[in-house]
């Protein structure tokens, strides 16, 4: 038999090397394993797609919201837009709609409207579907409360709607805010923050709902 030389891998008498075979009984998935690294790779890019697959789905069913055009007095109204749409995509749909009857909408942009809800004003720039997906949260519980109907208007199509079954939110021209912010109910609308925790609720002095620990 030649003997091992050293540092060197064990022969056979025909001088081939032999095979080095693991020991089942020792634990090795600690060691670095190449195949398992490629695997865990391709399965997470295929949870990251199948992922974004899901909310680009997500993002084009379509929602009914119920707003209350707000000039000093109510006009209730009801748009449908996707759940991917921005507020300003929202308010541009909302302005069109009232143009029809509103003869001031036809000369204003969506720049100039506001949306308010429950007493927070939101940004244009935040889609309907980022509200929901946070499940974001007003002064005295979620900004909204969609539940799925049936819209026979829609015909043999998938007529799934999901409609806000919330407190309507009011739709104001920002010229009518700046000329009222002092006064009720305008007074009491701030900027949403995503960041901001609202806690409490208060109306007339009295508090009305309070968040629990």
């Amino acid at each position: 038999t030649m003997k091992q030389k050293n540092n060197q891998p064990p022969t056979d008498d025909n001088g081939k090397k032999k095979a080095i075979m693991k020991n089942p009984e020792v634990d090795t998935s600690f060691l670095p394993d190449q195949d398992r690294e490629q695997r865990a790779l391709a399965e997470r890019e295929r949870l990251r797609r199948e992922w974004l697959d899901r909310q680009k789905i997500m993002k084009e069913e379509m929602l009914e919201i119920t707003y209350s055009y707000w000039d000093g007095t109510g006009h209730r109204r009801t748009v449908q837009c996707k759940k991917g749409d921005t507020v300003a995509r929202f308010l541009e749909l909302v302005r069109c709609d009232l143009a029809k009857e509103f003869r001031e909408m036809a000369n204003v942009s969506s720049d100039a409207l506001l949306y308010v809800k429950e007493d927070l004003i939101i940004p244009q720039d935040i889609s309907f579907y980022d509200l929901i997906a946070t499940r974001a949260r007003g002064k005295s519980g979620p900004l909204f409360n969609f539940d799925v109907h049936e819209d026979v208007r829609l015909g043999a199509v998938d007529a799934r709607v999901e409609k806000d079954e919330s407190h309507p939110g009011k739709v104001v021209e920002r010229r009518w805010y700046d000329r009222n912010k002092h006064i009720f109910p305008a007074s009491r609308w701030e900027i949403y923050d995503p960041a901001k925790e609202y806690g409490t609720y208060t109306i007339h002095g009295g508090e009305v709902n309070k968040k629990k620990k």
